[in-house]
């Protein structure tokens, strides 16, 4: 008489679970989003270039944005592309012009083992293709020599 009812409480106590436990997959997925937020604004700059170091203000990010790199050894970069020296003028005036005309915002990333001609060179080139505002990118500092 006992046998039959424990086999009862036994089919009542354990049914097979047939659900997916979606909520740790919900935080992974949230954590990684979060890394990749918070990372994403970080990889901006493709050209190792060693920049000097300074105590400006940091401009606002704008996405009409052109950045210009100076290595070490003298090579320029348009955007992370290389440029031969000769052709950057007519690069520059290839880019295209914002609605009302203006030239997008051009960044300069240098390298502080560059001669100042060398640098100057690159400003000439583009004052002559018409971007007159140039921002100087630098390291932040507190100390600054």
């Amino acid at each position: 008489m006992g046998s039959p009812s424990r086999r009862k409480g036994k089919r009542r106590g354990r049914a097979p679970m047939s659900e997916i436990n979606v909520t740790p997959l919900v935080d992974v997925m949230l954590v990684l989003l979060i890394i990749f937020m918070v990372t994403a604004p970080l990889l901006n700059a493709g050209v190792p270039v060693d920049l000097p170091d300074s105590n400006a203000k940091p401009l606002d990010q704008t996405p009409e944005q052109v950045t210009i790199s100076i290595t070490p050894d003298g090579a320029v970069y348009l955007d992370q592309v290389p440029v031969d020296p000769g052709l950057l003028g007519q690069r520059l005036a290839a880019l295209p012009r914002g609605a009302d005309g203006k030239p997008p915002l051009v960044t300069l990333r240098a390298d502080k083992a560059l001669e100042y001609g060398t640098v100057m060179a690159v400003m000439g080139e583009l004052n002559h293709a018409g971007f007159n505002a140039i921002s100087l990118v630098t390291n932040s500092s507190v100390s600054a020599p």
